[in-house]
């Protein structure tokens, strides 16, 4: 009796897993070749370089070696959207335009960070945390 259940259960399994690729956003948690998810590109990227320039933008560096981490922070913030663009990850026009957002205002803050305007450069910020709003609240807060 239980050799008859296991395919019942293989069918459902195979069943959840399609289900799950044609609803709109879960099919976007990582990309179509590479295992990097969403999440774990957010964990490991997005908000520790995030962090990084709000923390270090709050007084002014205090040295070269300040300014290098910033401007690391800033291009790594960059190198994310496109990222988030690459390997068949963009579901649509919002995800689109949140990377495109992204890519301008983390490359200002990039500018204002070389020329060490950390006033500008804390204020630029803005810019990213919008994009990562307008993403988040089209795809993270609907679930």
């Amino acid at each position: 009796m239980k050799y008859l259940n296991r395919p019942l259960i293989l069918c459902l399994a195979c069943a959840v897993v399609t289900v799950s690729l044609l609803v709109p956003g879960v099919a976007q948690k990582k990309g179509k070749s590479r295992p990097l998810t969403t999440s774990q590109l957010m964990a490991g990227l997005v908000k520790p370089q995030l962090v990084v320039l709000q923390d270090g933008l709050k007084t002014e560096p205090k040295d070269a070696a300040a300014w290098k981490k910033l401007s690391t922070a800033a291009a790594l913030l960059n190198e994310s959207g496109h990222i988030m663009m690459a390997d068949d990850r963009c579901p649509d026009e919002t995800w689109e335009e949140a990377c495109r957002v992204m890519d301008e205002a983390s490359k200002t803050t990039l500018n204002l960070i070389r020329k060490q305007d950390a006033a500008g450069a804390l204020k630029s910020i803005g810019g990213i945390t919008a994009s990562c709003k307008h993403c988040h609240t089209a795809f993270k807060y609907k679930k």
